[in-house]
């Protein structure tokens, strides 16, 4: 893992996390800018994965535990995937707090696949 790399994404995930929970709060269903601010934490998700594939073949591999690693990478990929099902099956406006959540979420879930990296205790 890059660190700027993921400051930036943890930054734009809160950003979208606190975007989806105000729209949410303030009675909106999801749209498409909801939907492509978690759109966007998703596309930053893929872009860190193909990053943790190749580091360790660049002199980068994670010095925490892999399998705690690799188990974050794929629930992180898979969290804003189905929130934004649920926001396109239920248009409602929790639809777009659970699409704040699971934003909110992958801010987190980075910043620890960050620690693992870079940590070795882990």
């Amino acid at each position: 893992m890059i660190d700027w790399f993921s400051y930036v994404q943890i930054a734009v995930a809160l950003l979208a996390g606190v975007f989806c929970l105000v729209s949410g709060f303030a009675r909106r269903a999801p749209n498409d800018y909801t939907l492509g601010a978690t759109a966007l934490v998703e596309l930053l998700l893929v872009v860190q994965f193909v990053v943790a594939l190749v580091s360790p073949a660049a002199g980068n591999p994670p010095k925490g535990d892999v399998l705690t690693f690799w188990v974050y990478m794929v629930s992180a990929l898979l969290l804003p995937a189905a929130a934004a099902f649920w926001a396109l099956i239920d248009r409602s406006r929790w639809s777009t707090v659970v699409l704040g959540v699971a934003c909110l979420a992958i801010a987190v879930m980075v910043f620890r696949m960050n620690e693992i990296w870079v940590s070795p205790n882990s």
